[in-house]
């Protein structure tokens, strides 16, 4: 047994030595070192031998299996130490070589637009909100004073989730208003931008997918006169002092009176072209004096108080604080476009 013993060892510890891969190791140690393997069939053998010689041998095994232990773990920190030199210098970097341009991006034009529009407004005291793009018909017509059969109303315009156009995606950021006005303490000075959908035709100047922000005021002794300081304000701040506007009667159910806001077109200063369909004048937003009966929905006395609101397309309003003489340029999302701002 004494010579069974010094040949494992020998071979073993030549093999452990010699091994070149984890797998390769992986089998000696099963050979030699295994339930199975060559040490422990020789130890199955200790039965044999007589009190006297037990003490001896085994002391004899337990070196034996010690020194294929640490031969084991010498061979298997070996073939570690090698494949990580072999990783690292197969992901060794030349840092010679100029390293890759990181591109930064750039804000979009229409947050930047809308970004300087909130301060306008912020600074006159206004909270800026934001709502639900799924709104309740209640919310997005009835209580904005648009009854059953108004245009807006029809498949045409809105996009319905159901059969009986109780659901939709919100056609205006309007509803925020009849929110305002039941969560909110008067006096109330609000705006509330976010995404607005409808049924418009795809050109330079409509999208079926577009932002809008609403503004109102509500107040005792709110007047148009306000309304129209306000407003010619806002449009002097962003397009600068030399901007030109104008302001048309027009209908719109939740208010009475209620007009249309103009600014004179960017690129052709008034003189008419493809943008402002020749007309010299570009439309920016409709508002007017909150109807009293909106009011009344909302359990406010219009006898007591008064208020105006106004929409308008942001998407519009980059257009013309950018010179942009394409709305679709917005939603393509072209690089080479938006590096420009």
């Amino acid at each position: 047994m004494k010579e069974q013993l010094a040949k494992i060892r020998a071979d073993a510890l030549s093999a452990f030595e010699n091994v070149k891969d984890a797998a390769a190791l992986d089998e000696l140690r099963v050979r030699y070192l295994g339930k199975k393997g060559e040490l422990t069939a020789v130890l199955k053998q200790m039965g044999r031998l007589s009190a006297e010689e037990r003490p001896a041998m085994g002391a004899l095994a337990n070196e034996v299996r010690a020194a294929l232990e640490n031969a084991l773990d010498s061979a298997s920190q070996k073939i570690e130490q090698a494949a990580l030199e072999l990783k690292l210098k197969a992901e060794t970097v030349d840092v010679t070589i100029p390293g890759r341009q990181v591109q930064m991006g750039c804000r979009h034009p229409m947050n930047t637009a809308l970004d300087e529009f909130k301060e306008i407004f912020i600074g006159m005291g206004f909270t800026v909100l934001d709502g639900p793009e799924i709104e309740l018909a209640e919310l997005n017509f009835d209580r904005l004073n648009a009854e059953e059969g108004h245009p807006s109303r029809d498949w045409s315009d809105t996009f319905y989730f159901d059969t009986d156009e109780r659901v939709m995606l919100r056609s205006q950021t309007s509803p925020m208003q009849v929110r305002a006005m039941d969560s909110m303490e008067l006096p109330i000075r609000m705006i509330a931008p976010g995404r607005v959908y409808r049924k418009d035709e795809v050109d330079a100047t409509h999208s079926p997918m577009f932002h809008q922000v609403e503004g109102m005021v509500i107040d005792r002794g709110v007047t148009m006169a306000d309304l129209k300081g306000t407003l010619t304000t806002v449009a002097q701040k962003i397009y600068g002092s030399n901007t030109k506007t104008r302001f048309r009667p027009h209908h719109f159910p939740f208010t009475e009176p209620s007009c249309e806001m103009d600014v004179q077109c960017h690129k052709c200063d008034g003189a008419g072209c493809a943008t402002c369909k020749g007309e010299g004048w570009i439309e920016l937003l409709g508002a007017g004096m909150i109807h009293p009966r909106v009011l009344e929905m909302a359990g406010i006395d219009p006898e007591e108080w008064s208020g105006w609101a106004f929409g308008f397309g942001l998407d519009r309003l980059a257009m013309l604080r950018y010179k942009i003489d394409d709305l679709r340029l917005i939603f393509e999302n072209d690089v080479r476009f938006l590096e420009q701002f």
